[in-house]
């Protein structure tokens, strides 16, 4: 056994937790899926639900943007040098490590898979698991509650051009329809959602746990016509189980490399502890909430195998930084301005990783 060196604490071996978040709604998902291959929609039921997908993600969009506090989100600019390097990592570093791996098509990923794999790296960034996560380590919360918020916000319009830009007819290019298309279906009732905050915010508030289900409800339905879709047109036979394990592994790789840049390079730009946990987290991982709507008004026929990398990316990101957050809360207490933001204790006390910031969509966030 090596000596431990005097006056230095000796290292605490990294443990899993007992239970790894193994997300429920990620097993809906799944079982949509399944039920998508065994009872796909086809003919005049694939017509009413393509349309009723349609439907769905524009009531996303709208609940998105009338729960999206643009008060709260303009009152973190003062904080704007973190929130620039959460947009930076999201929709400049993320983007160019998916276009470094178009080096591994056909060898490694398919062209199909390549597109999904790319398009995952254009999504905007999580909110709640975004701040979940920063508060069960103690960073800085409110920096993670309004760098999501940004991230969100400016994924409205970014995505969708940067899918179109760099995916090129696979998302259905840059044309006049496409952006037609993105306009009405995303912009739109995203920016009438944000216009009737006022009259129904508080409605929102009150009900939001049936909202929740309304949203897990739309979210399933697009994930059940984008896989019908697929289905009906025979896409799942360029799919292997070795297919599917190379994609988890570069995942793995894309994954590992962001965490290092977040943590490593927030340090060299100068920001503290709670600043850098909140980098972290909120500029390593991607939001399956977002980008699965997003993906079936761009995609079309072919959103099946564009979202399955985002899906196995997002339960991926959850399981890694749950360790990492748990590892986090048992450093030492940091002194600084955000030392204060650990979890209170106590009767009334929220229970641990539990956070108070703007009405945020929480389905697979």
């Amino acid at each position: 056994m090596t000596p431990r060196t005097p006056g230095r604490p000796a290292r605490r071996p990294l443990r899993l937790p007992s239970r790894l978040p193994v997300d429920g709604y990620v097993l809906a998902l799944l079982g949509t899926v399944a039920l998508a291959a065994l009872l796909p929609a086809s003919g005049a039921a694939a017509t009413v639900t393509e349309g009723a997908s349609t439907g769905a993600v524009a009531l996303l969009f709208f609940l998105y943007g009338a729960r999206l506090s643009t008060r709260e989100a303009l009152d973190g600019l003062k904080h704007w040098r973190l929130h620039l390097t959460v947009l930076g990592c999201t929709f400049l570093l993320f983007p160019l490590l998916g276009l470094a791996a178009r080096g591994l098509v056909p060898g490694i990923l398919t062209p199909q898979l390549y597109s999904g794999f790319l398009f995952l790296c254009l999504v905007p960034s999580t909110i709640q698991s975004s701040i979940a996560f920063t508060s069960i380590a103690r960073g800085n919360v409110p920096a993670a509650i309004c760098a999501g918020s940004f991230s969100s916000l400016t994924g409205i319009v970014l995505t969708p051009l940067l899918a179109a830009l760099l995916l090129g007819n696979s998302a259905g290019g840059l044309s006049a329809d496409a952006l037609l298309k993105i306009v009405l279906q995303l912009l739109v009732p995203f920016l009438t959602g944000q216009f009737l905050r006022r009259w129904v915010g508080g409605l929102l508030v009150r009900h939001k746990k049936v909202l929740g289900y309304v949203d897990r409800g739309s979210i399933l339905l697009v994930v059940y016509t984008a896989f019908s879709q697929g289905m009906v047109a025979g896409i799942w036979h360029l799919v292997t189980p070795a297919r599917l394990g190379a994609l988890l592994a570069v995942e793995a790789v894309l994954l590992a490399v962001m965490l290092a840049l977040t943590w490593y390079g927030a340090r060299r730009l100068g920001f503290d502890r709670a600043d850098r946990i909140a980098i972290q987290f909120a500029g390593s991982k991607k939001s399956l909430a977002a980008g699965l709507p997003m993906a079936s008004v761009l995609f079309g026929p072919q959103a099946s195998l564009a979202v399955l990398p985002l899906m196995l990316f997002h339960q991926m990101q959850l399981m890694v930084c749950a360790v990492i957050a748990k590892r986090r809360s048992r450093d030492p207490e940091p002194a600084g301005p955000h030392a204060a933001q650990k979890p209170a204790t106590g009767p009334g006390a929220a229970a641990p990783g539990a956070v108070h910031g703007p009405e945020v969509p929480t389905p697979g966030t």
